[in-house]
């Protein structure tokens, strides 16, 4: 897997090289702005990026637009945002071409370098791995999918943030057989086409992050203000 990471804080930056090199992944580029992020994935063309959401001039937003060009740029290039701040509208401007291999983590919450190896694979794949606490303020900000029961939006939930069926039935106290019922209703009332199951899963997540999407519905644009 070749990565590149984009990271202005010199002492993060490095140890994230460090943490990956050791783990055998190909860091082909460490760099510190957005500008040098757009020119080491022309050069490169990695797997993937991890970026901070907020990084140089203004460190605001310049990551994660950064990032969103990148995907426009080099479709199907995965995308990790590593950052200590939860912002939902910079997770929606990423998802807004209905892609998948997006993730978002929160710097203070991964505590397992495993972990974060893990959510970077993912993303790679083509899924998705979004923190909890992330998760939990896009349900806030979007509120509930009104078709699916309390217990299927929890399922859904817990899909975004990249759990296997054992997984959420371990979460959720209840038996496997009893989420993969939840996950084939929350299917069925999405309206997702058929499909292989981590397809269906993707664009499970990819509704419930923006229900308002509909089929069809074109690209939407980056937050005004953001």
């Amino acid at each position: 897997m070749r990565i590149v990471i984009a990271e202005d804080a010199a002492i993060i930056r490095e140890g994230l090289v460090q943490l990956l090199a050791d783990r055998d992944l190909d860091v082909v580029a460490a760099v510190g702005d957005p500008d040098a992020l757009l020119a080491a994935v022309d050069a490169h063309r990695p797997d993937a990026v991890v970026a901070d959401v907020r990084m140089p001039p203004t460190h605001r937003d310049e990551g994660v637009r950064a990032a969103i060009e990148l995907r426009r740029r080099h479709p199907g290039l995965g995308v990790l945002l590593f950052s200590q701040y939860i912002e939902t509208r910079y997770a929606d401007a990423l998802l807004a071409d209905g892609s998948a291999g997006v993730g978002y983590l929160l710097k203070d919450r991964v505590l397992d370098v495993d972990d974060f190896v893990d959510a970077l694979r993912r993303v790679v794949a083509g899924g998705t791995a979004l923190d909890p606490e992330v998760v939990g303020r896009l349900l806030a900000a979007r509120g509930t999918l009104g078709a699916l029961s309390g217990r299927e939006r929890e399922a859904l939930e817990h899909m975004a943030t990249g759990l296997t069926n054992a997984a959420i039935a371990r979460r959720m106290e209840i038996s496997q057989r009893a989420v993969e019922k939840h996950v084939a209703a929350i299917f069925d009332k999405l309206g997702l086409p058929r499909g292989t199951e981590e397809h269906r899963r993707v664009l499970a997540v990819l509704r419930y992050l923006d229900p308002g999407r509909g089929p069809g519905r074109g690209p939407g644009r980056f937050p005004e203000g953001a």
